[in-house]
């Protein structure tokens, strides 16, 4: 599970608690059921046109799957499973034990690839580099659907606002102006903080996680794409290590002489 974001999840709902308590003692104030119907149905509705019905739950598997239980990137740690692959290589060893010890899903593929021996290492690398492309491809595809889901909630919000207004100036001259005027102003005022909240404390942010989570995957990839070649090559460990860390900033950069078996 991805914890950082399922406290950053944690954190917002707090925020959010906290401001209400401190605006009014009573939470029911904000709670207005025909806002939650605008706001919600019409969010999922304008969703099940935008993307087809039947594509709708694979939006909810993307938000389960990279962003609840997804796992950042360690790039180290990917450094380091090439140096495991690297040195099996160089020695003639067999990858196929050397490749269940990865957790890397992309090295893996290309383990596969180098073992099965029919294919040239040119050819390899512009496998591995089109899978790359087409993988952050997806991935971006995906946060872009989300962050296209985000505009709703705040459109259907100002619907909601517009109905209550309506409402609200359609009762100004009856006998119960003053009975109605209330739950008409909640519906304006609840259903515009709706749309607010569920775009911006969820929407976007996912939106915008998986962006940034997709853009550090497309830069752990080339770095293995590289460490790939490095191994075909049967180049000296430290020069793999000292070329991967090109990819890392000076901070997380490894120490060639912890890692390199002399």
């Amino acid at each position: 599970m991805n914890f950082y974001s399922v406290f950053g999840f944690i954190i917002s709902s707090i925020v959010l608690y906290v401001g209400l308590r401190l605006s009014s003692d009573n939470l029911m104030a904000f709670w207005d059921v025909p806002s939650v119907f605008i706001v919600f149905g019409g969010t999922f509705a304008a969703t099940a046109v935008c993307f087809q019905l039947n594509r709708f739950w694979s939006i909810v598997r993307v938000f389960l799957r990279r962003v609840l239980f997804g796992q950042k990137n360690l790039m180290p740690d990917a450094i380091k499973e090439v140096l495991m692959i690297a040195e099996a290589y160089k020695k003639g060893e067999s990858l196929t034990e050397a490749k269940k010890k990865l957790k890397d899903p992309f090295l893996q593929e290309a383990c596969s690839i180098i073992e099965d021996g029919i294919i040239q290492k040119s050819e390899i690398i512009a496998i591995m580099e089109k899978r790359n492309e087409n993988i952050t491809y997806h991935n971006m595809e995906e946060a872009n659907k989300i962050k296209t889901i985000g505009k709703f909630p705040p459109a259907f919000g100002m619907i909601g606002t517009t109905i209550g207004m309506v409402v609200l100036l359609g009762n100004l001259g009856g006998e119960d102006a003053m009975k109605k005027m209330g739950p008409a102003m909640a519906v304006c005022l609840i259903t515009t903080l709706y749309g607010a909240v569920v775009a911006n404390m969820l929407f976007i942010p996912v939106a915008e996680n998986l962006i940034e989570s997709s853009k550090d995957n497309f830069v752990k990839n080339k770095l293995l794409i590289e460490g790939v070649d490095l191994l075909m090559d049967k180049a000296n460990p430290i020069l793999i290590v000292e070329k991967l860390n090109s990819y890392l900033s000076p901070s997380d950069r490894i120490d060639w002489q912890t890692v390199v078996k002399k």
